[in-house]
């Protein structure tokens, strides 16, 4: 099945000099990510990554950047998002089972390079599905028996009590 928004690389043009790529969603990608991550729009979707071939695997990183709109997840009122989110990926070869790849960065995922082509579209989408709110919230929309956490902040101060009628 191929992704919505497929933007596939081959893994042996990577070298060891690091290649730049710029990828952006058209609006028929953007429309087929926002069903794939049940979002009422997706405006914009871009992303700027850099491939590097080291001697463990293909490392990715950059960013992307998107923008749109979430229902909310208490009454389905446009909660609008602006995302800027870091990308850093280690891509690799089979490993033997029971092998471990011990990382240098902490906050660098490792997967597989299950064949000749990395699809950077997939990348930035799944960047941007774990960039999301999981429960995004309108302003103003409330649950009886729910404080926001200004409000669980004020009522575990000392002073709450002094502010009760």
């Amino acid at each position: 099945m191929t992704p919505e928004f497929s933007r596939p690389f081959r893994a042996h043009d990577v070298g060891t000099h690091t290649r730049q790529q710029m990828i952006e969603a058209t609006a028929d990608e953007r429309a087929a990510l926002a069903d794939r991550f049940f979002l009422l729009d997706l405006e914009r979707l871009t992303a700027a990554l850099e491939l590097r071939r080291e001697p463990i695997g293909i490392r990715v990183t950059g960013q992307i950047h998107a923008s749109g709109n979430q229902p909310c997840a208490l009454s389905d009122e446009p909660v609008p998002f602006l995302i800027t989110e870091k990308v850093a990926l280690l891509l690799v070869p089979d490993i033997p089972a029971g092998t471990e790849i011990e990382l240098a960065e902490p906050d660098l995922d490792a997967e597989p390079l299950l064949s000749d082509v990395i699809d950077m579209g997939e990348i930035a989408a799944q960047a941007l599905a774990l960039a999301l709110d999981p429960y995004p919230r309108a302003k103003g929309v409330r649950v009886p028996g729910l404080l926001t956490e200004d409000e669980a902040r004020a009522a575990s101060s000392p002073f709450a009590a002094l502010k009760k009628p």
